[in-house]
């Protein structure tokens, strides 16, 4: 009788000790069903444990009861999926324009990027404490990943870049890029000459600093790429590359006149190398293809009634004249290579990826390129991308899972599962049927902060 006794303790002991150690987490996302991008599928049933910014458990239905939280989402009937990156954005525009680039932070959580990549502007002090601060829940808004300044030529074309001109100067300039902390290091091509740009990757890779760039027209994008370029933004720099005129036209001042005679002499054989050198090298092309759609209409489209613009301080708005007045001037003269670019380059996105191109999804938003609006904009890419041929899931991949593979970040992101960050839309429909239903956003959860797009918009328009 007294052995029986003691084994019934025994027994309430244990059960007394699977409670106490009944497991609390912060959030538990219940009832949904999970998108996995790499493998073009839906997960259902599925529940979503997170504690501080990361998932510790994701597990169907049925293992619910182990486990309890101090917020509950009944996400039932819905899909849950990784954090939009916007892998090309502009914060710039000056000292006076500091509160109306502020306003995107929000405006980009509300359309679901969670993530952005600035690639260069004339604010980077301001920009660099929104990183902390937001890195810090002081403020709401997208993780940023910066480049700082750009780095240009002798005379730089955009305001707040550096001039480098010489080695010393290029040293000088990666120098302080570090000291700033950047994520990764901007080349644009305003007045840079070949041999300076080939310096700088050169610099650049003895420092292990990532590089993207606007190729200038006078180099050689394959020789860029085996001196330890990383990135290469828009598709004017792939189109010269695949043209059999690309050497004799290098060594004229054409500059971007030599654009039209690159679209026409386009050579499939010769671009398929191209490609191959590309993913081989695993450099990231940045095609930027839904801001080619917008500045090729600006003559013709009437924005006027954009419910976006509304969003746009009025000092945003009053930069797109210059974008605007340089489309009447091409109609004017009758150009269609805004037109003729946007096609071909429709034409690559599918061989590009086929044959392993780390393809980013980058808008290009920001201030003076006009109507291309923060947070809407990566959604009509991700739209142009599909149009293109890319399945849905694929498309989704160049944002969700090659955005972060641009930066090694792979571990931390990319998918639904443990270990990940908490960066997660609810979407009431399913985007891998239709790519549009990316915007079906029902709420917007960043750690353990969840937003709804409604208040956010409220708040970026108050």
């Amino acid at each position: 009788m007294r052995d029986l006794l003691l084994l019934f303790i025994f027994f309430l002991f244990l059960s007394g000790c699977d409670r106490s150690e009944k497991r609390t987490f912060d959030l538990l996302i219940t009832n949904v069903s999970i998108i996995d991008i790499e493998n073009d599928s839906i997960i259902p049933d599925q529940f979503i444990a997170i504690e501080n910014d990361t998932i510790r458990l994701v597990q169907h239905m049925e293992g619910l009861g182990d486990y309890s939280s101090r917020d509950t989402m009944n996400a039932e009937n819905s899909y849950a999926m990784p954090g939009l990156w916007d892998m090309h954005v502009h914060f710039r525009g000056g000292d006076s324009l500091i509160n109306e680039n502020k306003r995107f932070l929000k405006l980009f959580l509300a359309f679901g990027i969670t993530t952005v990549r600035d690639a260069g502007g004339d604010i980077t002090p301001v920009v660099m404490n929104w990183k902390n601060d937001i890195a810090q829940n002081v403020i709401d808004g997208p993780e940023i990943l910066s480049s700082g300044p750009k780095l240009d030529g002798k005379n730089p074309a955009w305001d707040g870049s550096i001039s480098i001109t010489n080695s010393e100067e290029v040293r000088f300039a990666l120098d302080s890029l570090e000291n700033i902390k950047v994520d990764f290091v901007k080349i644009y091509d305003g007045s840079l000459d070949a041999n300076t740009f080939y310096e700088i990757l050169q610099q650049a890779e003895i420092k292990k600093l990532r590089t993207t760039s606007h190729v200038p027209l006078s180099a050689d994008l394959i020789k860029a790429i085996d001196l330890g370029l990383d990135g290469v933004e828009h598709m004017y720099y792939i189109v010269k590359a695949v043209s059999p005129l690309a050497d004799s036209l290098s060594q004229t001042d054409l500059g971007y006149g030599m654009m039209p005679q690159l679209i026409n002499t386009f050579d499939k054989d010769l671009a398929q190398e191209v490609y191959t050198k590309i993913a081989k090298e695993q450099v990231s092309v940045t095609p930027t293809m839904h801001i080619g759609t917008v500045l090729g209409g600006l003559a013709d489209n009437d924005h006027a009634s954009d419910s976006l613009k509304n969003y746009m301080g009025k000092g945003i708005q009053k930069t797109y004249r210059g974008r605007i007045e340089s489309a009447f001037r091409a109609k004017n003269s009758g150009s269609t290579m805004r037109q003729d670019l946007a096609n071909l380059s429709a034409k690559m996105i599918v061989p590009m990826y086929r044959s392993g191109v780390n393809i980013l999804a980058g808008s290009d938003s920001g201030a003076y390129n006009s109507f291309v609006y923060p947070g809407e904009s990566l959604h009509a890419e991700l739209e142009e991308l599909v149009e293109a041929g890319l399945r849905p899931a694929e498309a989704l991949q160049t944002s969700i899972i090659n955005g972060p593979k641009f930066f090694g970040l792979e571990e931390h992101y990319g998918s639904l599962e443990k270990g990940k960050r908490a960066h997660i839309l609810i979407l009431n429909a399913n985007p891998l049927k239709e790519i549009k239903n990316t915007r079906t956003i029902e709420m917007v959860i960043k750690g353990t902060s969840v937003y709804t797009p409604g208040k956010l918009l409220k708040a970026v328009k108050n």
